[in-house]
């Protein structure tokens, strides 16, 4: 266990100095571009938390997420992306595409027949169920190709579909389906 918190902890410097390093002209730079400065890589410097000599025991065994959290936060700032196609549904015509990369749903040749109160959703299906449980992420332009919105804290992992839903008629208009 020791081992793993000093590989959690050497990742953790490491990922918080290398920014620094790669940003100051401070000091000595390796081929790589890396920081050379003695007090960054020192091995001889294996203490961890209040002090501990984390380089003894060499044989210790385990899982390096248990107690670090590590795989929970590389997990959680690896980016997402998810795509799909625009298809009409309920005698309406909605085209384009829609992606999802960095917490940004874009829609890119986009159009749809007007309807008076256009909202797109973040669904698990296209039916009326499946919009009024899902995420409204605000009105939607029928004549504008190009579109953003901000997903917020909406994990896209749990979607499976973009719904174009008339919120007045109450209508889904057209779905992508996510891949």
């Amino acid at each position: 266990m020791r081992i793993k918190q000093a590989a959690a902890l050497g990742i953790t410097s490491l990922a918080l100095t290398f920014p620094l390093a790669a940003c100051s002209s401070d000091g000595p730079m390796n081929d790589a571009g890396q920081s050379t400065d003695a007090g960054m890589n020192d091995e001889s410097d294996m203490t961890g938390e209040m002090g501990e000599d984390m380089s003894e025991d060499p044989d210790s065994t385990g899982d390096m997420d248990e107690g670090s959290g590590m795989n929970d936060e590389m997990s959680e700032g690896a980016p997402m992306s998810t795509s799909g196609s625009f298809d009409g549904e309920n005698d309406n015509s909605v085209a384009g595409t829609v992606s999802i990369v960095d917490g940004e749903l874009t829609l890119s040749g986009f159009s749809s027949d007007d309807g008076p109160d256009l909202h797109l959703y973040l669904t698990n299906g296209s039916d009326e169920a499946s919009v009024s449980e899902g995420v409204d992420l605000g009105a939607v332009a029928y004549d504008l190709a190009e579109q953003t919105f901000a997903i917020g804290d909406a994990d896209i992992a749990m979607y499976t579909h973009v719904v174009v839903h008339c919120d007045e008629a109450m209508e889904v208009f057209g779905a992508a389906e996510l891949t």
